[in-house]
């Protein structure tokens, strides 16, 4: 923005946001955060007739925040951010929204919080500078109230971001002020942002001790007398409380410490992740100014040298995803449900572990894992000073990344999921002593603002050898030892791949313990088989190699048989894992998809083929195999589909678990028993196709512990439409995902059908998202049509603030179509 006087030519909407309401001295801060997300204007510039300003003519639309706009684009070959950041362009954009602020709030302090905007934001108010972020995946705040009118006049709020400068990224960033948005509305005498710490330095069965940090803000201009008192809940039941006295300087900030007791504390684990709430009440004469609620748990643990990860006094082994922020075709605008749905699906394959990947996540992620029980790595940064590419984070980092990881830290260290700090992911400062220095520097601002929680770093890897003679080189003892690893920085040593080398972990780093950060690296097309699977191919040959082999259509085998040349098949890894008690678990790369970085491929693909979860949310064959190793339920599950070419040689696997043995019946008969063993994780049969029924039954003790089956399936005829919820809140925000599967007439799914799917919805709600999981696809994200992948795609719909009936249809030519109801209420 060139200058204030730009405001006066600008377009006012008459659109309101009441900041205040009234409050009774019982309820007296209820709304001390509020939503700030309806109603915005946006704009997104021509790069050729804007330039870099908007004016009286500008054009905008309205919207709600969270939003991202590259997810409405069109696939670009020749897009500046590659097809590394999912050929989708950035640009820039503004944002501005009008809103009234209660007279009675002119006393009070005002401000407003950004939870991310992507990236390079500016924020002006009433024609006043507020400042400026570059980082896009930290969260902010400006306080307003010197600038703001009060009363019946209005205010404006200005956000420019600036994603023009491309690439800035190895995967998708998205672009926009993609999470949520708050006003916040305080006395002056308050908990400053992000203002308490809670810990629990002593664990017991018994009792705990509770400790808390609290920082309060005066911004009077006179020293005030006030009484602070925190309580512990849990749930609605009052635990314990303390109170303090305390005098406070004009314009100051003073950290309070305050400890309390919990009896027989209910603990903090994975399978029950309980929480607590602290909540912080300052009062002036009796009468409450502010009220500060922090969730919390209670929790012991640690990472030994010899068993791993030990919570709350038993073993557990971390069973990790890395993830990145985007939610598919919801692009990377954060939606609750969209995040909540992924960790479901997480959960049901056995997993226990998230790993940010690479950069401070948005809120509700963390707020879910406390919740569902998740051990969390928290990261920082994707590069340090040295860029990855041209216009990354690196350029930012002098100025910007103490601030950064503060702020990171003081907004995440209460969460009881977060287990691991991770200071940076393949840094290239790691191989010489400029990174030893800068690790010191994290690691010091780190252990200053939180000494409860290990640090690492995701090395790629802690030690450089000849992996395809690991024996020899420890029998010679030429091992080089990463520097950052070898510099005793890290609380963990983070490897990323290698698996070849956890073994000899002990040897190497005797003094402190194993964490994989990221591992394996396997590729998958969701429902496409190469005809041999006992191949294994590491595609590309080389990372630094242009890839020219694979297949035509840019499909990888969902056999477990394709890994790239720096990681290894699913099996390879956890195989070495669980072996041995020391290695404490590992983060997969990576949980779902993701958009951008389609190793092995370049364009014409746009996504990834690493999930154990396709884009789309269905998960591929290899999930079931985590399942059966990571879960206590029964698991007997065979592919690929049976639909082939007569006298076609198919391999047929089974991932089984609770069993001794695996029969598979084709049409009756049997052909063959198989057992797993050794350290094997699946079983395979090599037969002749033939069309009808492949059954497959396992037993144990000759008893039959599962049976299932799948059979050829015939000419699609039928849409099928399965909503994972059939009643959403009628919020504005909630999401049901509804899945669509072409059938044939017997209601057998048609593996090979990639029909054209067009929707249509009736009554107070929209399409927000298409997908079918396809790498390839460049069909857009936002629309009301979409082609399926082999059998199946998703459609998203989204509540209004209107309750009522939905009425979803399914149509494609030649297919009987489907309807579904869902009901906002």
């Amino acid at each position: 923005m060139k200058n204030s006087n730009l405001f006066k030519t600008l377009i006012i909407f008459s659109l309101f946001a009441l900041l205040s309401c009234s409050k009774g001295n019982n309820d007296v801060f209820t709304s001390r955060k509020i939503s700030f997300n309806t109603n915005w204007s946006f704009h997104l510039n021509d790069s050729i007739i804007d330039k870099d300003t908007i004016g009286s003519s500008t054009k905008w639309r309205t919207l709600n925040v969270p939003h991202d706009w590259s997810i409405e684009g069109k696939f670009d070959e020749k897009s500046p951010a590659g097809y590394g950041g999912g050929a989708l362009n950035g640009g820039l954009g503004w944002y501005k929204k009008t809103f009234k602020v209660a007279v009675e709030d002119s006393s009070k302090v005002t401000s407003i919080l950004f939870d991310g905007v992507y990236k390079d934001s500016e924020v002006w108010v009433n024609g006043h500078y507020l400042g400026k972020r570059p980082n896009g995946y930290i969260g902010f705040q400006y306080n307003m109230s010197p600038y703001l009118n009060y009363g019946d006049k209005n205010n404006e709020i200005i956000v420019k971001v600036d994603n023009s400068k491309q690439p800035n990224s190895r995967w998708y960033s998205g672009s926009g002020i993609f999470r949520n948005v708050w006003i916040e509305t305080t006395d002056k005498l308050h908990v400053g942002q992000w203002g308490t710490y809670v810990t629990t330095p002593k664990v017991t069965a018994e009792k705990a001790s509770v400790n808390f940090e609290t920082t309060i803000q005066n911004q009077n201009s006179a020293s005030k007398k006030a009484t602070v008192t925190t309580t512990i809940f849990k749930e609605d039941t009052k635990v314990t409380s303390v109170t303090q006295n305390i005098t406070i300087g004009a314009n100051t900030n003073q950290t309070i410490k305050q400890a309390a007791e919990v009896q027989t504390p209910i603990l903090w684990s994975v399978e029950k992740p309980e929480l607590y709430t602290a909540v912080t009440e300052i009062s002036v004469d009796d009468k409450i100014v502010d009220q500060y609620k922090t969730n919390f748990g209670i929790r012991d643990f640690k990472f030994d040298l010899k068993k791993g990860f030990i919570l709350n006094g038993k073993q557990v082994k971390i069973k990790g995803v890395c993830m990145h922020h985007d939610l598919g075709p919801l692009g990377a605008a954060i939606n609750t449900r969209a995040i909540e749905r992924q960790l479901e699906i997480l959960k049901e394959m056995g997993v226990n572990g998230i790993r940010t990947s690479h950069n401070p996540p948005a809120p509700e992620l963390l707020d879910l894992c406390d919740k569902m029980g998740f051990i969390v790595m928290d990261e920082a940064f994707d590069m340090w000073k040295q860029t990855k590419t041209k216009y990354d984070y690196g350029n930012d980092w002098d100025k910007w990344h103490k601030k950064d990881l503060i702020d990171q830290l003081l907004r995440d260290r209460n969460h009881p999921s977060i287990f691991v700090w991770s200071i940076g992911n393949e840094i290239p400062e790691q191989w010489n002593e400029n990174g030893v220095a800068i690790a010191k520097e994290l690691a010091a601002i780190t252990r200053q603002y939180d000494k409860t929680r290990p640090l690492t770093a995701a090395m790629n890897p802690p030690v450089n050898m000849n992996i395809d003679d690991v024996t020899l080189q420890f029998e010679k003892s030429n091992v080089q030892i990463n520097p950052l690893a070898a510099s005793g920085v890290l609380d963990l040593i983070g490897y990323n791949y290698a698996h070849q080398t956890y073994e000899h972990h002990q040897k190497n780093f005797p003094n402190t313990p194993f964490i994989a950060t990221e591992t394996t690296s396997g590729l998958q097309t969701r429902g496409y088989y190469d005809a041999v699977s006992d191949t294994i191919k590491k595609w590309p040959v080389r990372w630094d190699l242009k890839f020219t082999e694979g297949n035509p259509d840019n499909t990888v085998s969902a056999y477990d048989q394709v890994q790239t040349p720096w990681g290894s098949t699913h099996e390879a890894t956890w195989k070495v894992i669980k072996k041995y008690d020391f290695l404490s678990g590992m983060y997969i790369w990576t949980g779902f998809d993701y958009i951008g970085e389609p190793t092995p491929y370049e364009w014409p693909s746009i996504s990834s083929y690493f999930g154990i979860v396709d884009l789309a949310g269905f998960p591929k064959d290899v999930y079931y195999m985590y399942q059966s190793e990571w879960t206590d339920k029964t698991v007997l599950h065979i592919f690929p589909h049976w639909n082939w070419k007569a006298g076609q040689t198919v391999d047929v696997w089974a991932y089984y678990n609770k069993a001794d043995e695996v029969e598979l019946f084709l049409n009756g008969k049997s052909v063959g028993i198989r057992s797993k063993k050794g350290d094997d994780l699946h079983v395979m049969w090599r037969i002749p196709f033939q069309a009808g029924t492949l059954k497959a039954v396992s037993r144990k003790n000759g008893k039959t512990v599962l049976e299932t089956e799948i059979k050829t399936a015939g000419n699609p005829t039928n849409l099928k439409l399965t909503a994972d919820r059939e009643n959403i809140k009628a919020d504005g925000n909630d999401l049901s995902f509804v899945t669509v599967d072409i059938l044939d007439a017997k209601g057998v799914l048609a593996p090979n059908a990639n029909n054209e799917i067009n929707f249509s919805l009736k009554g107070n709600g929209k399409i927000v998202g298409v997908c079918s999981g396809d790498p390839v696809s460049h069909e857009p994200y936002k629309g009301s049509k979409h082609t399926a992948l082999n059998g199946k795609c998703l459609v998203i719909v989204q509540s209004t603030n209107k309750t009522g009936r939905l009425e979803l249809t399914a149509k494609a030519n030649g297919l009987k179509p489907a309807t579904i109801v869902i009901t906002a209420e």
